[in-house]
């Protein structure tokens, strides 16, 4: 999943001259593109079954570079009806620094139909200075920066201070599976001191310029988790219709749910993050933003900031219903309907206390359940020593850019990795306009320099956290 956070809104497309002419690239950029071209080739989307043999391929790559077979593990898995897979690659280093840091980007992406799509979306296509496909952006790219760094550090014969592993998993967009196997059943493999996530976070430009404004470090994201709310009935006769009805009893909590909200709250990353968009925004938003990072008890800037849909879950956990269900029959009172709420928590808020809270706002003659078994985690700590890693990385190719904590309401393999105690940050080394954004939509394109710039810093920030020479 790609979610960057959102502080600007205009809309612009970036032009090819703004691109630059074409550079002289590297040995190691062109076995970049090499890799590049031939994972999106692969549909790795659900129901192909096709991760293991993208894992198959990247394995032999990692081999070729001269990484021991024993360091490099695929890790089977069935999941959503898919054979899929994770792959794990450890890249020894001399265990002085701590440790190891942890590398994540996943090998599958959201499903992409031929017919919709202005070019084959699993055919790797340069044109007009982007690269084009399914997973281009979402998150092939993340997965290539992550290998080209580990290739070149390999070919340098590097000696990190530090083991250094890659991870990537093959559920990613569905159901996480792999990751939550990984971390709960084979943890020898990924324990880290900390992760380094391409799938989020990331550098923002300017919808109408296309300036860099900021890079956003992610360290922290929203648990997802749907909650169930239901109400019973002995049903009867539609000819009889009585006081008592499943369907009206669930309107009427729906419409208190509606006006029901959570307390506000923020931390230390979502303080950053308002800080930065207060003054990239105008008017009476831009004030209330910039007031509530100043302040976060200024109750009139968090109203302000509620009925913004970009900014109201950057200051407290949102619950909306989402889809309806009721009755059995035409012509029969209802016995049950049912609702499902989907909220986005704030992080360190436990699940339950949630579902307690969203049970006092609809009654007790509603009963609520959380669907599933979501997780939840809290926010990754702002380490210095990541801070100033991104920061050296961002100044390779994008001089004096500020780097910017950020918060984001969806959810990434992060997610999983914070729960299971390995605090997570989102690094993924592209600068793009959102309205380049088309990770999961069509017509999925990534600016050609965007990913060689990428390449550049993922190899900087890493070699900065594991021991070379500054």
């Amino acid at each position: 999943m790609k979610l960057k956070p959102i502080l600007v809104l205009a809309t612009a497309f970036l032009t090819t001259a703004a691109l630059g002419a074409p550079a002289q690239r590297t040995a190691q950029e062109l076995k970049a593109r090499e890799i590049y071209a031939k994972v999106v080739s692969i549909p790795t989307s659900l129901g192909n079954g096709l991760v293991p043999q993208m894992a198959d391929y990247l394995a032999g790559e990692f081999r070729a570079a001269g990484f021991p077979a024993a360091d490099i593990q695929i890790v089977p898995f069935k999941g959503d009806g898919d054979a899929t897979a994770s792959l794990v690659v450890r890249y020894r280093g001399s265990g002085k620094g701590g440790k190891p840091i942890l590398l994540i980007a996943h090998m599958d992406v959201v499903t992409a139909k031929r017919a919709d799509w202005e070019r084959d979306p699993f055919q790797f296509i340069e044109d007009n200075g982007y690269f084009y496909g399914r997973g281009t952006y979402d998150d092939k790219q993340g997965v290539v920066a992550i290998t080209s760094t580990f290739l070149r550090m390999k070919a340098e014969k590097f000696v990190p201070n530090r083991d250094l592993i890659a991870y990537f998993s093959g559920d990613e967009e569905t159901a996480q599976a792999t990751t939550v196997n990984i971390v709960k059943n084979h943890r020898a493999l990924i324990d880290a001191e900390y992760a380094l996530n391409g799938d989020a976070g990331g550098g923002v430009l300017d919808d109408v310029t296309g300036k860099p404004l900021y890079f956003s470090l992610q360290t922290a994201e929203k648990t997802y988790a749907d909650f169930s709310l239901t109400t019973h009935n002995a049903g009867g006769h539609s000819s009889q219709p009585r006081d008592d009805n499943a369907i009206y009893e669930l309107a009427a909590a729906l419409t208190r749910l509606r006006e029901f909200k959570l307390p506000v709250m923020w931390n230390e990353t979502t303080l950053a993050q308002l800080k930065k968009a207060g003054e990239l925004a105008s008017g009476e938003l831009g004030a209330a933003l910039g007031k509530f990072a100043a302040d976060p008890h200024d109750a009139a800037a968090a109203e302000v900031i509620s009925h913004n849909p970009t900014y109201v879950g950057t200051t407290r956990t949102t619950c909306v219903a989402t889809m309806l269900n009721g009755g059995h029959a035409q012509n029969a009172l209802p016995q049950s309907a049912s609702a499902n709420v989907n909220c986005r928590i704030f992080p360190g808020v436990k699940i339950e206390d949630v579902r307690l809270a969203l049970q006092g706002a609809v009654g007790n003659g509603v009963e609520v359940k959380v669907v599933g078994t979501p997780m939840s985690s809290d926010a990754s700590p702002l380490r210095p020593d990541v801070l100033k890693a991104v920061t050296r990385a961002v100044e390779a190719i994008r001089p004096g850019v500020p780097v910017v904590p950020a918060q984001i309401s969806g959810a990434t393999d992060g997610l999983v990795f914070r729960a299971g105690g390995i605090p997570t940050y989102g690094v993924d080394g592209n600068f793009m306009k959102g309205n380049e954004d088309f990770s999961h939509g069509l017509n999925e394109r990534l600016s050609v320099q965007s990913f060689y710039d990428s390449l550049t810093f993922w190899y900087v920030m890493v070699t900065s956290l594991s021991g070379k020479a500054k």
